[in-house]
């Protein structure tokens, strides 16, 4: 769609919105079949979004829109491995990582899978040889704990899976992970384990990532303390394109795992990325993941737009960013073991849609990606609810549920689902009271997302669903959705700024400004 037809789209949906009078409650009465006209599920799911500033017409123009669009073709390009990371000429393949033998996923017409498969298949069995102990440490015990190094896409989602199917570990080693570049974090981890019985992933695209190759060295030089030097072979595996940089650090060739720059950071959890997973969990479940989310791959490419789950989620929010311009939008989890899914959100959606510049170089004259934000239930209802429930902004939230409980205390899964259900009740409804102060206003907007439990598939088919939510939402505000040169500034300056600090004869910093050479005066200040 050219910028001209796209603005035309938001200025209709502004207009539309601010004409928007009608309330939840008043919404629910008219329609007694509301919650079930506006119910939509696939690939495990269901998604409630009747709990929304939403009537049929309503709706039925929004996908309209997305359809005038061209997001069918934009779908299909998918499969085709078309450049969609135009501003560094790159193809947009993750959905391949989780494909199968006959999908049809190629590059300048060639298929992706077969190079897919083998390493997919050298993953697998890497992990499975950990965990059943035919892999061992240089002083040949068997590994019981592993550490991940990365950071952003290298960290969020391998960290936020870990933790969420800690359940399915069986005899797998223990999962931690460093990503900050501030040594309390390595040694606040590294002081708990054992290096006899620790392996090492370096996980870094470029083998260049300044925080995480910092955090290699920390590594290597406790391995070498402890084991020796030549135990670090032994100890830790790379994953990296970059062999040469590899083989140098003193990471075995066959130890090192690539992946494909048509793979954007915060899509690449189902790439080797994810071998602390794969540790964990094993090759059999980590399939299931992977068949989640090519579960919802299928769904999101076959349904039509007014039932597509990842669809509805990106058209509630550009409704709500757009049309009322609502800032914020909270994710609450109603399960301890996601507690880090929000984060991974905040790096996918804000990362990935936090941009200003359309496809053709224009200022965008439209707002894109809300802030990104969210805690576990219950421990957000005594935290940050009340602001929902009676503050002066206005925040869209998702509820995600879990039917069962893969623990053993199903009464005390079922407090928490009511915890949850009663929030989004509260919020929509609220309670009408002639004190002020106790007064709630409700007609606050939610969605209900619910899973039958928190298992690998449920969980790949839950992280697809934001995936395609996020690239949804980019295609229509007609940005790149994965570039992140914002991300690349302050790299440099760092890299610029840190020879200040690291050698004393060098003291040229009059390139940065004032205030930062004052702090610069104030770091080499030792009276």
């Amino acid at each position: 769609m050219e910028h001209t037809a796209r603005t035309a789209f938001f200025e209709e949906l502004k207009a539309r919105a601010s004409h928007w009078t009608a309330d939840l409650r008043t919404l629910f009465q008219a329609d007694p079949n509301r919650a079930s006209t506006f119910r939509v599920k696939g690939a495990g799911i269901c998604l409630d979004f009747s709990k929304h500033w939403l009537d049929q017409p309503t709706w039925t123009w929004l996908c309209q829109q997305v359809d005038h669009m061209g997001f069918r073709e934009i779908q299909r390009e998918l499969l085709k491995g078309a450049r969609l990371n135009y501003t560094e000429n790159r193809a947009v393949l993750h959905l391949a990582l989780r494909g199968q033998a006959d999908d049809p996923f190629s590059l300048d017409g060639k298929g992706v899978m077969p190079d897919v498969l083998h390493e997919r298949a050298r993953c697998d069995r890497f992990a499975d040889g950990i965990r059943q102990g035919e892999i061992r440490g240089h002083s040949g015990q068997r590994f019981t704990d592993v550490i991940n190094l990365g950071i952003g896409g290298s960290d969020l989602g391998p960290l936020m899976a870990c933790q969420a199917l800690e359940p399915f570990r069986g005899n797998g080693p223990k999962t931690h992970f460093v990503s900050n570049v501030d040594p309390a974090h390595w040694g606040s981890v590294a002081s708990t384990l054992d290096p006899h019985k620790t392996l090492v992933i370096v996980a870094s695209k470029t083998f260049t990532t300044q925080e995480t190759m910092t955090n290699a060295r920390h590594a290597k030089d406790w391995i070498s303390r402890g084991l020796g030097p030549a135990a670090v072979a032994d100890h830790m595996i790379a994953v990296s394109t970059n062999l040469s940089a590899v083989r140098a650090f003193g990471i075995q060739e066959e130890r090192m795992f690539p992946f494909w720059d048509w793979v954007g950071g915060r899509f690449s959890l189902w790439s080797a990325i994810g071998m602390a997973l794969r540790c964990q969990i094993g090759s059999e479940q980590f399939s299931a993941l992977l068949a989640g989310a090519r579960a919802m791959d299928q769904h999101f490419l076959d349904t039509p737009l007014e039932s597509n789950l990842p669809v509805v989620l990106a058209l509630l929010g550009i409704w709500y960013r757009n049309g009322f311009d609502l800032r914020s939008h909270a994710v609450l989890p109603y399960s301890q073991r996601l507690a880090r899914f929000p984060a991974y959100l905040q790096q996918l959606e804000m990362e990935s849609n936090g941009k200003r510049i359309d496809h053709h170089g224009h200022e965008l004259s439209w707002h894109t990606a809300p802030v990104i934000w969210g805690e576990s239930g219950t421990n957000g209802q005594h935290a940050f609810h009340q602001w929902l429930h009676q503050g002066t902004d206005i925040i869209p939230v998702d509820f995600l549920l879990a039917r069962e409980t893969v623990e053993e205390d199903q009464e005390g899964q079922l407090l928490l689902i009511a915890n949850g259900l009663a929030q989004a009740e509260a919020l929509a409804f609220g309670e009408a009271h002639p004190d002020p102060h106790r007064n709630m206003p409700g007609n606050r907007p939610s969605t209900l997302i619910g899973i039958e439990r928190l298992d690998p598939q449920n969980l790949g088919a839950l992280i697809a669903l934001y995936e395609h939510k996020t690239m949804t939402q980019g295609a229509i505000w007609g940005i790149n959705s994965f570039d992140q040169f914002g991300v690349e500034l302050g790299k440099r300056l760092c890299h610029a700024l840190l020879p200040t600090f690291q050698d004393p004869n060098h003291s040229n910093a009059s390139a940065f400004s004032s205030s930062t050479q004052a702090w610069v005066e104030w770091m080499r200040n030792t009276d």
